[in-house]
């Protein structure tokens, strides 16, 4: 299964949680549907991208980083890569690059779907980000990447600010998940 296939495979399987989330989801298989390329940062004008929100090994609170570009609280992720066989593995790989922890155990669907604008390779692109939850093993210590300018763990009365647009409604299904997990 290619990368494109895989993208299709999640977005047709997700169940979206309100009428707002389905609406979203078939924008995004709209968008990829037509073009395998579009699961690469090369393709012109919008691509899809993968992030994670990581949560404690307690479930009580989420890592953001403050990314250095944007200067703004947000998920960890970014582009999909050659090596990655799907989605959920570079919404994976993204966040272990990120945040230095290793053995990060990710939920099986994404918990959000979210189109922005993004300044990306020279231009302003679209990026059709699917968005997973992951639980970081118990006693997980944080590193800063050249990607962030800090990483903070937070829980949802206490987020940071200034916060990515988006990043909020990410907690409290990522927070969810992980209870259940």
């Amino acid at each position: 299964m290619t990368l494109h296939e895989d993208a299709l495979a999640v977005l047709s399987g997700w169940a979206a949680p309100s009428a707002e989330a389905e609406a979203t989801r078939q924008r995004f298989l709209d968008f990829v549907r037509p073009e395998p390329t579009t699961v690469w940062r090369e393709h012109t004008g919008a691509h899809v991208t993968a992030s994670t929100l990581v949560v404690d090994a307690a479930a009580e609170r989420v890592l953001l980083c403050l990314h250095g570009r944007v200067n703004r609280w947000m998920q960890l992720g970014g582009h999909c890569e050659p090596g990655d066989a799907t989605i959920a593995g570079a919404a994976l790989r993204e966040a272990a690059e990120e945040s230095g922890i290793l053995g990060l155990r990710i939920s099986e669907a994404p918990i959000d779907l979210d189109v922005h604008h993004v300044h990306c390779s020279g231009g302003s692109s679209l990026h059709y980000d699917i968005r997973y939850a992951a639980i970081a093993p118990p006693g997980a210590v944080e590193m800063v990447s050249a990607e962030s300018s800090a990483l903070g763990w937070f829980t949802a009365d206490e987020l940071p600010d200034p916060l990515a647009d988006a990043t909020d409604v990410l907690v409290a299904p990522a927070l969810a998940w992980a209870k259940q997990a």
